[in-house]
């Protein structure tokens, strides 16, 4: 299986900026894309970004030019440079991991860590 860890949330002021990182244990070798999703109270999980093993990449329109998505995969980490933080960012931050199953035929599908709090006041 593979474990996530996430670390870097905390309480920022509009404008500043946060770096979310991801470690990432276990069978890493059957990853193939890696990603941040959100959740804030009373809304749906929704993507922020993902990463590919080949570095294709995709953003949330609300983050556009604002986040950036980037990984060591020989490291197995992964990490979310987020700049000119909004209010509307507030949310707890999930590392997600998807699984090739033609890799590892035998592991879940993705996997989730249990999330960072990312708070920024107005």
């Amino acid at each position: 299986q593979v474990v996530l860890v996430e670390s870097g949330g905390g309480l920022v002021q509009a404008g500043g900026f946060l770096r979310l990182s991801c470690a990432a244990s276990g069978d890493t070798r059957c990853i193939s894309a890696m990603g941040w999703y959100r959740q804030a109270p009373g809304k749906e999980r929704e993507l922020v970004a993902s990463m590919t093993n080949g570095g294709t990449t995709e953003y949330a329109a609300q983050v556009k030019g604002r986040f950036t998505i980037s990984r060591d995969n020989a490291k197995d980490t992964m990490a979310l440079q987020m700049n000119s933080l909004k209010p509307e960012d507030t949310a707890t931050y999930y590392c997600n991991a998807d699984i090739a199953v033609a890799t590892c035929p035998w592991a879940r599908a993705d996997y989730w860590g249990y999330g960072t709090l990312v708070t920024v006041s107005s």
